[in-house]
């Protein structure tokens, strides 16, 4: 009896320690998944119920992906390239960014603006770009940069005005020199908007009528701002140029369920 017990006692104990293992390599076994970090303004980020029809297209972007990757919006209302990293913004990506990962980076609306606190002038904003895209490669990480989404302002004949005309073409410039992917949503934005056509396009955007939706009472006429279908559309767009570039983000895009 006295044996028997001592053979349950190294069983049980032996049990103790292997599950002490496995528990620890659990723990400490790294996230093999590859993190898509969203980085960018408002047309991109995340939105309050409060805030609701508005909806940034980083919103609806990973129910376009396979459960092989994943998503994290750090894009935030009123940033540039330069106010996300002075706030630390940056930092707290680059914490946990890894070899395979991928960085979407998508600023203008607030950089291009000299009355705004948030101004970037032109040669910081490439500075900053270049920042964005040197420290995303040291992490062996993938930069994409996307230019700013036009605002809906038309012009006498139907087209779409230039609404980020510097800036976009500042972006383009660092993307050419620095040899990264970068998606136009500057002009794929404007050519669907004129396609569309001035008044259908109202749709796409935070455009609500008085007394329409209690967050909105008074009503808005916002034509940066999108609504869910627009967020939706515009989530598409960046696909559609992930699949152009032939990029390597572009192998997990699948189609959404149906509801």
């Amino acid at each position: 009896m006295k044996g028997d017990k001592i053979i349950l006692g190294l069983i049980s104990g032996s049990f103790l320690v292997v599950g002490a293992v496995i528990l620890s390599l659990m723990a400490f076994t790294p996230n093999e998944k590859p993190v898509v970090y969203l980085v960018g303004d408002s047309t991109m980020s995340d939105k309050r119920i409060s805030s609701y029809p508005e909806t940034g297209w980083g919103m609806p972007f990973p129910y376009y992906l396979n459960d092989e990757i994943e998503v994290e919006n750090h894009a935030r209302n009123g940033r540039s390239t330069r106010t996300f990293i002075e706030e630390g913004r940056w930092d707290t990506i680059k914490e946990t960014l890894k070899a395979g990962d991928f960085v979407l980076v998508q600023f203008g609306h607030n950089d291009e603006v000299p009355t705004k606190t948030r101004y970037t002038p032109p040669e910081q904003f490439q500075q900053f770009l270049r920042q964005y895209i040197a420290e995303t490669r040291e992490h062996g990480a993938h930069p994409i940069l996307l230019t700013p989404i036009t605002r809906r302002q038309f012009d006498e004949n139907g087209q779409v005005k230039e609404t980020h005309e510097q800036y976009s073409a500042l972006m383009r410039e660092v993307a050419e020199s620095e040899n990264v992917p970068m998606i136009d949503m500057d002009r794929k934005s404007q050519a669907m908007l004129t396609e569309i056509g001035e008044e259908k396009s109202t749709l796409l955007f935070l455009q609500l009528e008085p007394g329409q939706n209690p967050n909105y009472p008074e009503g808005v006429t916002d034509n940066t701002h999108f609504s869910e279908t627009g967020a939706r559309m515009m989530a598409e767009l960046v696909l559609e140029g992930l699949k152009e570039l032939d990029h390597e983000l572009a192998t997990y895009i699948v189609e959404p369920e149906e509801e």
